[in-house]
């Protein structure tokens, strides 16, 4: 069972929440690595169709821990501004607990569009569809979305209530 958040009032809608995945270009996801050890490692990812999708190498600590236990979190900060003044700062965040699983056949193809769609949008047509036929070497990842919860800091919660 997932925890409920502390400071409830803090917390973000969850359509906020689905717009911090879609306009952030960058989370961690964390996993049970190695040894014991917790392994989080930054991703670029496209949030799509209620998925996380994002690319890897075939082999490697994050394909070992992903088959090991598929069970992971996918953190994003849309926000983090020093306000010294405060002693503080203003974050917005965005965790997503789920499971995580190698796509193959169409799934992989359409993972793989959604990625390059989202970092190379402005690219034409054939030389992106060209970079996906010629990338068979890499997984894509999905990471099927089980909880969302987000939260943003007390100043920026009020705020939005004003």
């Amino acid at each position: 069972m997932i925890r409920e958040m502390k400071r409830s009032e803090q917390s973000l809608s969850m359509g906020d929440n689905m717009a911090v995945l879609n306009r952030c270009s960058s989370g961690i996801m964390a996993c049970h690595g190695d040894v014991e050890y917790p392994y989080a490692v930054p991703l670029n990812y496209v949030y799509c169709e209620g998925k996380i999708y994002f690319h890897s190498a075939k082999a490697g600590h994050k394909i070992d821990a992903i088959v090991r236990n598929p069970k992971v979190s996918f953190t994003v900060i849309d926000q983090d501004v020093i306000v010294s003044e405060e002693y503080t700062s203003y974050f917005r965040s965005v965790i997503v607990f789920g499971t995580a699983r190698i796509c193959e056949g169409e799934e992989w193809e359409n993972g793989f569009q959604a990625l390059v769609e989202k970092y190379s949008g402005d690219r034409p047509a054939q030389e992106k569809q060209n970079k996906i036929s010629g990338c068979q070497r890499s997984h894509i990842i999905a990471i099927d979305v089980e909880h969302v919860t987000g939260k943003e800091a007390k100043e920026l919660a009020h705020a939005r209530k004003v």
